[in-house]
């Protein structure tokens, strides 16, 4: 393995760390203080989009801080990004953001056993999604299709903001415009399924929960088995998004020469270790 490929991948893990410490950090504040004098929804929104500017500028010079599977899924399906370096970098994410709910399940041990001692549903949302945020009346179905729409947003965007012809905002401002574009989702679509938007950001934290006392950790509140939905509907969201930018609106771009933007990483000397 060389050296820059090394790189690649350790960018990808400490990015989606700190994604992981600004998103899940927030929600874990504000579940923790119910009477609402240290957050509300607004402030999850902002949390998460200040992590993903951060994260992305942590490691958009070696990996090209894809920081969700299905951004790398996306741009190897249509920006020809190599199928080989997909499930790496997936496998680098879910890491990441696995070690960083460790780290703030830790931080937070006190405060959650504070408002939810037996580890319940009441707190298992700070870690990962569920269906209407734990609320009844949001079914499966719709939670899946939310994902899938918010998922195709994110990635149809994405594409829009790192396409050199398209006229995208200069590289050292992209990671805050990407950022705004979370913020955005968050606020628009974080009523039915949280927003996860993200395999690893769900599945990693969600992992660790189980493995620390949340017997319920792979089920929504209904005691349905769910922890599949954040994966299954991101995937197909980010395909579709990917597919309608790639079809419906780069073909009209006009020819020009793509450049290094925030989702490519750029060629570094290679040197094996």
């Amino acid at each position: 393995m060389t050296r820059s490929y090394i790189g690649e991948l350790s960018a990808e893990f400490f990015g989606t760390m700190i994604l992981i410490l600004f998103g899940v950090g927030v929600v874990a504040q504000v579940v923790t203080a119910p009477d609402g004098s240290l957050g509300d929804h607004d402030s999850i929104a902002w949390g998460w989009g200040i992590g993903v500017t951060l994260g992305v500028y942590v490691a958009a010079r070696l990996s090209g801080a894809h920081l969700k599977p299905v951004v790398s899924i996306a741009l190897a399906a249509f920006k020809g990004f190599p199928w080989r370096k997909v499930g790496p970098y997936c496998l680098a994410k879910f890491l990441g953001a696995f070690v960083v709910a460790a780290i703030i399940r830790a931080v937070y041990v006190d405060r959650i056993a504070l408002v939810d001692p037996d580890h319940t549903i009441k707190s298992q949302g700070i870690f990962s999604t569920l269906p209407g945020n734990g609320i009844e009346g949001v079914s499966i179905a719709t939670a899946f299709f939310d994902q899938i729409v918010g998922t195709a947003i994110l990635v149809f965007v994405i594409f829009a903001l790192t396409t050199a012809s398209n006229n995208p905002p200069m590289s050292n401002l992209g990671p805050v415009v990407v950022g705004l574009l979370v913020v955005g989702i968050g606020m628009a679509w974080g009523a039915n399924a949280g927003y996860a938007i993200n395999p690893a950001r769900d599945f990693g934290p969600r992992l660790l929960t189980y493995f620390t006392g949340y017997e319920t950790a792979m089920f929504d509140q209904n005691g349905q088995l769910y922890f599949w939905l954040p994966i299954v509907a991101p995937i197909i969201g980010g395909l579709v998004g990917g597919a309608m930018f790639k079809y419906l609106l780069e073909g009209f771009l006009p020819a020009e020469p793509e450049s290094i933007t925030v989702s490519e990483p750029t060629d570094l000397p290679t040197t094996n270790s």
